[in-house]
């Protein structure tokens, strides 16, 4: 309770009990006062929730809700313009996502730039402060005119435009800040009219909070539904090649062995070098649908560890493949299911490609934990990616990469003709883009 609350509750028996009409008269009219302001009070924050579920029912997008909020603000607030602030993915700094200028709205094409047009206002500035500024990710803040808080850049601009400095009221949702509002008013000498305007925008904050953490949740809840979708239609693929193609090809072995067998000495010399071929073409065949198959179907096992199951995908590939694998996986925490699966991905992707392409006297595969996170390396002596093959290199290397970003790791390829090839995939918090270089 502040200093001044506490005076007034003291003096408010002396003004009732006061005999004086004109005690009497100021004491009724402040409590007329304060009883307008706070059935005012209630009622805006009555209407912005219902603005808020209206827009929400008739903006098909979150960009369409924010806009007209802001709009909102501009007019209702009788104000110049209206800010929305976001942190990006990493909360390392914030950005200028949306602004309400007069009558315009502006919309960040990428997290990377702010929405204003490039000199109209020092965003990048104002952005700088709202992240480092403490005491405004919890609560509002107001700025006067020349408020030495503020950047030179950001008083400079409230001066040019005569401007009423500013508000600021950051997006909290729980203990979390999303980010910020902020609204900027003509200059005026009512002071009075300032206190509706902090309401105004606090009653909206609130609002915007809970519209904007909806939406990432309904987009997180898409993402994985596709996910799951993804995953399933795989091992539906996965199963259609396993019981359709790889039995197929495994049937038509045998029979074709069979009659190799019988008839071993009777078939003329052509005949039975067409038996061979067809024989070596199913084998190679059957081989190629396992291969697709453990490519579609990488997951990690129930109860398998990651080195588990590294090792049952070097076991597969020996089986089939001429050239010797090399593995060495150190003792691995585990990691989760999901990231667990992609990193088994990747290996699987890699293997594979080094097996059918690379042309490698050996392969070595290297899985280790170290304090950062884990690093995964699969390389090879083999021929190398030749020229611009890395930008023609298909599905495979678009694969390994969706893999890698989807758990925020990088994927680094260092490869030169004729002097092999190696995929390296590190985990750790921050991740970097795929790197191809050429060996020396």
């Amino acid at each position: 309770m502040d200093e001044q609350t506490c005076v007034e509750r003291a003096t408010r028996p002396a003004e009732a009990s006061s005999q004086d009409p004109e005690v009497l008269r100021a004491a009724l009219l402040r409590e007329f006062a304060e009883r307008r302001r706070s059935e005012c009070l209630t009622r805006m924050q009555a209407e912005v929730v219902q603005l808020a579920l209206e827009q929400l029912v008739q903006q098909p997008n979150i960009e369409g809700f924010f806009g007209a909020l802001t709009k909102t603000m501009v007019e209702e607030g009788e104000s110049h313009a209206c800010g929305v602030w976001l942190l990006n993915d990493d909360r390392d700094r914030c950005y200028l996502w949306m602004g309400f200028v007069k009558d315009q709205l502006y919309v960040a094409p990428s997290r990377d730039t702010n929405a204003c047009p490039e000199g109209t206002f020092p965003a990048a500035r104002m952005a700088e402060h709202l992240f480092t500024y403490t005491p405004g990710w919890t609560r509002t803040t107001e700025y006067e005119i020349d408020d030495a808080r503020l950047p030179d850049e950001i008083r400079a601009f409230t001066r040019e435009k005569g401007l009423d400095g500013a508000l600021v009221a950051p997006l909290v949702l729980g203990e979390e800040t999303l980010g910020w509002m902020t609204l900027w008013s003509p200059l005026t000498r009512e002071c009075e009219t300032r206190w509706w305007r902090v309401v105004l925008l606090e009653a909206i904050a609130r609002q915007a909070a809970l519209a904007l953490h909806h939406t990432r949740v309904v987009d997180m809840h898409r993402r994985e539904e596709r996910r799951k979708g993804i995953l399933e239609e795989r091992n539906r693929l996965a199963r259609d090649i396993h019981d359709n193609l790889a039995q197929g090809f495994a049937a038509i072995l045998m029979q074709l062995q069979a009659a190799q067998r019988e008839a071993s000495s009777a078939l003329p010399r052509k005949v039975a070098a067409s038996i061979d071929t067809a024989v070596e073409l199913a084998r190679t065949h059957l081989t190629e649908a396992r291969r697709s198959v453990g490519a579609l179907r990488p997951n990690v096992g129930q109860g398998e560890d990651l080195a588990s199951a590294l090792k049952r995908v070097v076991s597969l590939a020996r089986r089939t493949a001429e050239v010797p694998i090399d593995l060495v996986a150190e003792e691995l925490p585990r990691l989760g299911d999901v990231v667990e699966r992609e990193i088994v991905g990747i290996a699987q992707e890699a293997l594979t490609n080094a097996v059918r392409h690379a042309r490698a006297k050996q392969i070595r595969i290297r899985a280790e934990a170290d304090s950062v996170g884990l690093r995964l390396s699969v390389a090879d002596d083999g021929r190398g990616i030749i020229s611009d093959e890395p930008a023609r290199s298909g599905f495979g290397m678009t694969s390994m990469q969706e893999r890698a970003d989807r758990i925020g790791a990088s994927l680094t390829i260092v490869t030169g003709p004729r002097k092999g090839t190696e995929v390296v995939l590190a985990w750790q918090p921050a991740s970097l883009p795929t790197q191809v270089h050429a060996a020396v």
